[in-house]
């Protein structure tokens, strides 16, 4: 018997009911020019045509721990702040459930009474990926909850964002317009083309400094920003350039 998930056949979907799986568990979205790895962590990243060229969100395969990096939403609801995929923070959960689809990948995570739902695909014929956010309070007192969005930017070639340090802290740039994020490194220098990443529910702020938003000596597993509750509206020149959104 497998501890950590089973086949639902009626469903045509893998459902993974533990977190700490002994390797991530991946699975695959989208379809003709765009792309996604989602792991059972809400773990990977995003590409366009080009895996090696055009990598959209950065993701490091031998990191440690293993499968940091990825599409995260923290939750600060009162002063806990937690992840519905339980990573990066790994607040032990009341309920964790991941469904990988054909095309999609389902998070829904649990903790006093707040439950937070995670729906990420890419629609067909479209060069997007959508984060279906459902919150719902399965309590009798109302709730302050803040969410909290995070991707960090790949600089598009993955070979270079890995490997030539001193170039990539020198050319990330960032645009804010209504508070969507538009990640434009190199764009009309060596590129045409850009990464958007915005939310349609009302923002209450934003960052764009992974330093900001992350703090410079912590990890993504107790960011500054979440902890804090409240977004810096961080504007960013080289470095580190990511996407975060509040939204309350």
């Amino acid at each position: 018997m497998n501890p950590y998930g089973h086949f639902d056949d009626a469903a045509r979907e893998y459902v993974i009911t533990r977190p700490d799986t002994p390797l991530p568990w991946l699975n695959y979205l989208g379809q003709d020019d765009f792309f996604g790895l989602c792991t059972n962590t809400a773990g990977g990243y995003t590409f366009w045509r080009d895996a090696r060229l055009r990598r959209l969100t950065r993701y490091r395969y031998n990191n440690v721990p293993m499968d940091l990096g990825g599409r995260y939403l923290y939750v600060l609801d009162g002063d806990r702040v937690w992840n519905p995929g339980w990573k990066p923070c790994k607040t032990e959960l009341d309920h964790y459930e991941c469904r990988h689809g054909l095309g999609y990948t389902r998070l829904v995570g649990a903790l006093n009474g707040l439950e937070v739902e995670l729906l990420f695909f890419v629609p067909p014929g479209e060069n997007v990926e959508i984060w279906k956010t459902t919150v719902r309070n399965r309590s009798d007192a109302p709730r302050d909850v803040r969410l909290f969005s995070f991707v960090e930017f790949c600089l598009y070639e993955a070979l270079n964002d890995m490997s030539n340090l001193q170039r990539t802290l020198s050319i990330g740039e960032v645009e804010v317009e209504d508070g969507a994020i538009y990640h434009k490194t190199e764009y009309r220098e060596r590129r045409d083309h850009y990464t958007l990443f915005a939310a349609t529910a009302p923002v209450s702020g934003f960052d764009t400094s992974r330093d900001a938003f992350v703090g410079v000596h912590n990890g993504l597993h107790d960011p500054a920003v979440p902890l804090a509750g409240e977004a810096r509206n961080s504007m960013t020149q080289g470095w580190n350039p990511i996407g975060s959104h509040q939204v309350d």
